[in-house]
């Protein structure tokens, strides 16, 4: 009996080989980086084979003069290895991805540290026409002046040492507005005679091993109504010291200019152990969502691993991390000392008080500890001797439920946590394979690290090959690493979980039934977690999986989507007809969150009505009377399903219109408002007031009311009669037709040659689009020039009058690019050569 499971995805192969732990990384925008040798290739989980990629390339820096020492200290202790250090083709180390809307189109940094202690970080080439990614901030080098700054005072203090507050702002005037020296000082100054220990140190110092990126943090000033939010670069070196980096994501998201400057501030160096810093890792933990905590874990080759925790108020109010900002909560060190080769942590799903964390070693083990945050009581779970080398990859998935575990040993293996230890689960690695693809997981040598997909759906690994296995005349010459993908969603749950599918397993039942049954059961999981409003919409891995299951068997797949609805959207476990489920919410829109609105629509366009394009379905009626003369139950059903997805866009089209006008009118009261930095100001209203219009019958009386008393004011008559729009290309008018597209009124002269222009309307102010690049929708393929508001994402319900409401119209700011209508994040189109992200 065929196991029921999503076809399986290929693997996608490197010409470079990795060569250290944690070797892949995967993004919040669904883009997936090796660090494969002298590269790190960029790829999308989607297109493994002949897709397009992003690469970042390797070369060798320039020494950093940290001093002079005498010719006869050359062959001292702490000096030999700098003095015969020949390594001139540096490789990559280790990888870190930033959080979603740091780079200067929303999308995600990444910071790469090189086996010569180099840290630098690149944003993605979204105006640029090119494979390679951008340069934007050397970090080594950032370190190095505010050092030479500070004349590496107290880098041998065994404290938590605070910039000083001069040396930082002397530092930042060296660089320009891009992050770039203003001036380089001449190389032969004179620099300081240092003893042996002095310049090891020092080296030590700029020498960086790791790198790992925190979640965003928020900081809501009382004398500023706008949330600053900021992410924390944390780089561990052989000084057994951490440095701490400041980036805040950029003013304003542009998809055109290419100089937009990278904020960064460096904010001190925490001394965290007494050797190497061979791993980071971060969690955010928001059990009290009023007041989040921010922890940091290292671990040590000296096999020590400590957590610390940060002071909320004081990290993010503070504009330098001081003593106090950080505290150890637990040191973990073992008997054996064995160095630390990875950590991985999480909140556990089932204890939202309590953390799981990982360690993995050098020595083929690891272990699980337990942390209370509440109590402080800390437990020793388990040692498991799981891998004959050097472990080099561990993560957690769906909420710790599943741990995931790799090494050198070339073993990739799967666990499922029962209460207070882990059981091995079978990881299912016999799928057939595309013929095209000739390669074989019997050529893998060893494997180097392993990475969870957004929706925990899917597994990334990373493994080089063995040589000796492949042809030496053409694979052999050219083939180094691949990355394999691993379905996990149909792994066995925890029946205790609370479930809708719980109830559908017997002890009767077959392996193929359990199986469809955790497969159901992890989807509807994965979508919930995508209720939280911070974790961005990356629903790649679910929709692959439900259009597979589609492909097979329709009506399963439907079921899986109808009780996701009937469970989140209605809070009902019974089983209800689908007609009857969609018919109450269809009645219930006003009342849902804007965030379900967008799960819905996104799973509507991409599963339910994936053969239609989106044309066919803004028109649909025309397509449906096409359909009735095929096949007249495939018309019931796509009519049933667009229906709901066209009001569940008129919804939050309504939200949208309803919110400008709150804001005009709120502007209109208080003109401080509009003209506050960073506030929200709506734009073509009068196009709205046109849609509002054209669409009486479907629209509530309150948006009607609140758009009559806009209407009459004299600031919206003046911008009125600025709704007439032209042609960016031949200067004709464009009238109000559609909120979707609008045609000119050129086709109407005379000449016949002359045909009317179809031109796009912006998916957040309804005015036709300028002939410039525009951020464009992946999923629902509308394009827009203005962003929306952020309150709209957050919305639980649309009611104009309603307290909240009113509050938010009055702090509204613009959001990240989000597509109003999927919540996803917009982006510039790229041509099919270049790599782009795919949320969906």
């Amino acid at each position: 009996m065929a196991r029921p499971c999503p076809s399986p995805l290929q693997p996608a192969i490197l010409l470079g080989a990795p060569s250290f732990p944690n070797a892949i990384a995967w993004s919040d925008d669904n883009l997936i980086a090796v660090a494969s040798g002298h590269l790190v290739t960029i790829l999308r989980p989607d297109l493994p084979v002949g897709g397009p990629r992003g690469v970042i390339k390797i070369f060798p820096n320039q020494p950093l003069r940290v001093g002079i020492v005498e010719r006869q200290d050359l062959l001292s202790g702490c000096l030999l290895p700098t003095a015969l250090y020949r390594d001139d083709k540096p490789v990559v180390r280790s990888i870190s991805w930033s959080p979603l809307g740091m780079a200067a189109n929303s999308g995600c940094l990444i910071a790469v540290c090189t086996s010569e202690g180099h840290v630098k970080i690149y944003r993605p080439p979204f105006c640029d026409y090119c494979a390679e990614w951008i340069e934007v901030v050397d970090i080594t080098k950032r370190l190095y002046e505010h050092l030479k700054c500070t004349e590496f005072r107290g880098i041998g203090i065994a404290t938590l040492d605070v910039f000083d507050k001069n040396a930082s702002d002397q530092m930042d005037s060296l660089y320009k507005h891009n992050g770039k020296l203003l001036k380089e000082k001449s190389e032969n100054h004179s620099l300081p005679l240092i003893s042996a220990d002095q310049y090891a140190s020092r080296r030590a110092m700029l020498c960086s091993l790791v790198v790992s990126w925190s979640p965003l943090l928020h900081l809501a000033s009382e004398y500023y109504p706008v949330c600053d939010s900021f992410s924390l670069l944390a780089v561990g070196g052989k000084s057994g010291k951490i440095s701490l980096w400041r980036f805040h994501p950029p003013d304003c998201y542009t998809i055109e200019d290419r100089e937009v400057p990278t904020t960064v501030k460096f904010a001190g160096l925490l001394h965290a152990h007494n050797s190497w810093v061979t791993s980071i890792s971060w969690l955010l933990f928001a059990s009290d969502p009023s007041n989040p905590q921010i922890l940091l874990t290292s671990g040590s080759s000296d096999g020590s691993v400590k957590i610390w925790l940060a002071d909320n108020d004081k990290l993010l109010k503070l504009s330098k991390v001081d003593q106090t900002s950080f505290s150890l909560l637990k040191e973990v060190m073992t008997l054996n000392a064995v160095p630390v080769s990875v950590l991985s942590v999480t909140v556990h799903v089932q204890y939202p008080s309590k953390i799981l964390l990982a360690i993995g070693k050098v020595s083929g083990s690891f272990e699980i500890w337990l942390f209370d945050i509440s109590s402080r009581e800390f437990d020793k779970l388990g040692s498991y001797y799981a891998h004959d080398y050097v472990v080099t990859g561990l993560t957690w998935a769906f909420g710790g439920r599943f741990l995931y575990s790799c090494s050198q040993d070339n073993l990739v293996q799967s666990w499922i946590l029962r209460e207070n230890h882990l059981d091995g689960v079978t990881l299912n690695s016999d799928m057939p394979r595309d013929s095209s693809i000739n390669i074989s997981r019997d050529t893998f040598d060893s494997c180097f690290g392993v990475a969870v997909s957004p929706g925990n759906l899917v597994i990334a690994t990373v493994h080089c090959f063995d040589i000796e296995k492949l042809n030496r005349m053409y694979e052999g010459r050219v083939l180094r690493a691949a990355v394999d993908y691993f379905w996990i969603g149909g792994l066995q749950m925890d029946v205790q979980l609370k479930s809708p599918f719980s109830c559908c397993i017997e002890e009767n039942s077959s392996y193929l039934e359990k199986e469809l049954i955790y497969w159901g059961t992890n989807i509807i999981w994965s979508l919930n977690q995508y209720q939280c409003h911070d974790k961005p919409l990356v629903l790649w891995d679910i929709i692959t999986a439900l259009l597979a299951f589609k492909d097979d068997n329709s009506k399963y797949a439907e079921y899986i989507i109808i009780k996701w609805i009937s469970s989140s959207f209605l809070q009902l476990d019974m089983d209800l007809p689908s007609e009857k489920v969609l018919s109450f919410v269809s009645s219930s829109l006003s009342d849902l969150p804007s965030r379900l609105l967008h799960l819905f629509n996104i799973i509507c366009r991409r599963v339910i009505l994936a053969e239609l394009d989106a044309d066919q379905i803004t028109g649909f009626t025309k397509t449906v009377e096409k359909l009735e003369r095929v096949c007249p139950s495939m018309e019931k059903h796509i009519t049933k399903w667009t229906e709901i997805l066209l009001s569940s866009e008129r919804e939050l089209r309504k939200r949208l219109v309803g919110f400008s006008f709150s804001i005009f009118r709120t502007s209109m009261s208080n003109s401080e408002t509009s003209s506050q930095h960073g506030c929200w100001y709506p734009v073509g209203l009068a196009q709205m007031e046109q849609w509002i219009a054209s669409d009486q019958e479907h629209l509530g009386g309150q948006l009607k009311a609140i758009v009559s008393e806009v209407s009459h004011k004299k600031r919206f008559l003046a911008n009125r009669c600025s709704a007439v729009e032209t042609c960016s290309f031949c200067s004709a008018s464009v009238p109000f037709e559609s909120p979707e597209f609008g045609f000119c009124q050129g086709g109407n002269s005379s000449d016949d040659d002359v045909k009317p222009h179809r031109l796009l309307r912006c998916v957040v102010s309804m005015q036709v689009c300028p002939i410039t690049p525009l951020w464009y929708c992946v999923c629902c393929h509308r394009s827009g020039f203005r962003l929306a508001p952020e309150p709209l994402f957050r919305m639980s319900s649309f009611h104009v009058d309603s307290d909240s409401f009113i509050k938010s119209s009055s702090e509204a700011v613009s959001s990240k690019p989000f597509c109003p209508f999927c919540g996803i994040l917009l982006q510039r189109q790229q041509p099919d050569f270049l790599l782009s992200p795919r949320p969906v």
